[in-house]
């Protein structure tokens, strides 16, 4: 049986698919994760990890599309101020991730001590209906 992983471990399977180039399984991932890592996961441990999930559905997506021609650069120069541009929105994406995580902590505990449940948190929003709120005047001349 496998234990429950921890968010370095969640983290580092997240990696490995960021990187998969071949067909993807979910045996295949539980084996590279074993190879790895060291991960004594099983399918369903993995599976339970929404990020994991979901990770593991663009790779599976990715993987798919990297079939087909990759059009190339017309030169070096070019890759290279592609790859340069994208190393620094990959940062720049992952420093805002850390802080929606950290915020999403906070919101987590908060709602813990309010005694709020997840199906509360998960509540759709209300529908907004448009035509009342175009059909009310404003206050204000003129608005």
């Amino acid at each position: 049986m496998g234990r429950h992983l921890r968010d370095r471990d969640v983290q580092r399977v997240v990696e490995i698919l960021d990187g998969w180039k071949s067909c993807l399984t979910w045996a295949a991932l539980v084996e590279a994760g074993q190879k790895s890592l060291g991960l004594q996961a099983v399918r369903q441990t993995l599976y339970r990890s929404m990020r994991i999930r979901e990770a593991f559905e663009l790779a599976k997506a990715r993987v798919r599309t990297d079939a087909l021609p990759v059009p190339l650069p017309s030169s070096l120069r070019a890759a290279g101020e592609r790859i340069v541009r994208l190393e620094a929105q990959n940062a720049r994406l992952r420093r805002e991730n850390e802080g929606l995580m950290g915020q999403f902590v906070i919101w987590q505990y908060n709602a813990h001590l309010k005694g709020m449940s997840e199906a509360e948190l998960n509540c759709p929003l209300p529908e907004v209906d448009l035509g009342l709120t175009q059909k009310r005047k404003s206050p204000h001349k003129g608005i």
